[in-house]
């Protein structure tokens, strides 16, 4: 006897006239609608918090505090990876020059602009202003390279360096530093080349007379790991006060330990040099780190590129006194000083 499997009942609605069975409609589901869920995800929230409302401060505090715990942790992890690769750059190992100790320092005065070396004593040789336009004027700079050279030949642990910027529009992307370095070495170093090339670098930001000190100093400490024990500032003699007494107690560097080496003006420029000097050093008198006014706008001036000072990132004991600004010396601790 055969049996047949039949379902008890049918499925959907059995329609007695016709004979037909129809399919019921599926209802929707409410919990598979987002707008819906939402909402009564909302609509118990606010029930419980009713129901509960200490405690859901309490986890909301909580909530807020770890947010904020971690948000520490992670600020301070990324400072201390930032110092980490700071401290790379500062390791004993990463400065070329660390068995030098005395710093000479050559302050640049203009951009040399020939095309052809040779001409170093032309004065058409060089970006002049108008006030500088005078016969020997270019013998001047290359009288300052010489003695700068000389100096450092003298002294086995000097690093010498020029220093000066972009500070001319008109005379293209070349710095004052560069032009004097450029002019050594075509002159051969004067006969010390041995002895001075391979420890004659460059400081190529520094606007003003201040800026050649400072900036200077600086390199001195990215080059070698320390600061120097003894500073020799080569420059104009009418510029002896400003460089061994304005900029030198600025800095607070130990009076006993400075040396200034001048060389004269051309003739015919000597009284105006004189009295333009005189006004520079009461401008520096006022305002002894050149922060405002006068000072200030020149040191705009002479930045037509825009360059961006890379001080003091690799001399980090000094970046107060690269922020410090007023009529009266700067009041801080110096590396120097200790």
């Amino acid at each position: 006897m055969n049996t047949h499997s039949f379902p008890a009942y049918l499925r959907g609605d059995f329609d007695l006239e016709s004979g037909n069975i129809r399919k019921t409609r599926k209802t929707k589901n409410s919990s598979s609608d987002p707008l819906k869920m939402i909402k009564s995800f909302r609509n118990q929230c606010q029930y419980f918090y009713k129901m509960h409302p200490v405690l859901v401060f309490l986890i909301s505090l909580s909530f807020g505090i770890t947010i904020l715990v971690v948000l520490s942790v992670y600020e301070s992890h990324f400072r201390m990876s930032f110092r980490k690769s700071d401290d790379l750059s500062l390791e004993p190992d990463s400065h070329p020059f660390t068995n030098l100790h005395n710093l000479v320092m050559v302050a640049g005065h203009s951009i040399y602009t020939s095309e052809s070396c040779g001409k170093f004593e032309d004065e058409s040789s060089w970006y002049l202003e108008p006030y500088q336009k005078n016969p020997g004027q270019a013998s001047t700079f290359v009288e300052h390279i010489k003695v700068g050279v000389e100096i450092a030949a003298k002294d086995d642990e000097a690093l010498l360096i020029f220093s000066g910027g972009e500070t001319r529009k008109d005379a293209g992307p070349r710095s004052e530093a560069q032009s004097y370095w450029t002019v050594a070495d075509s002159e051969g170093w004067f006969g010390k080349k041995e002895a001075v090339r391979d420890r004659t670098l460059t400081e190529e930001n520094a606007r003003d007379s201040f800026e050649n000190l400072l900036f200077s100093v600086c390199r001195f400490r990215e080059l070698t790991g320390t600061y120097p024990q003894n500073i020799t500032v080569v420059s104009y003699d009418f510029k002896e006060q400003r460089f061994s007494h304005l900029h030198r107690s600025a800095i607070g560097f130990p009076e006993q330990r400075f040396s200034f080496f001048g060389t004269p003006a051309p003739p015919k420029s000597r009284d105006g040099a004189t009295q333009g000097e005189a006004i520079a050093r009461a401008q520096f008198q006022l305002d002894p780190y050149g922060c405002f006014g006068t000072l200030h706008r020149k040191r705009l001036k002479r930045d037509p590129f825009h360059r961006t000072v890379p001080y003091p990132a690799g001399c980090p004991e000094l970046r107060d006194l690269f922020n410090y600004c007023g009529p009266a010396p700067y009041p801080g601790v110096l590396p120097w000083g200790q």
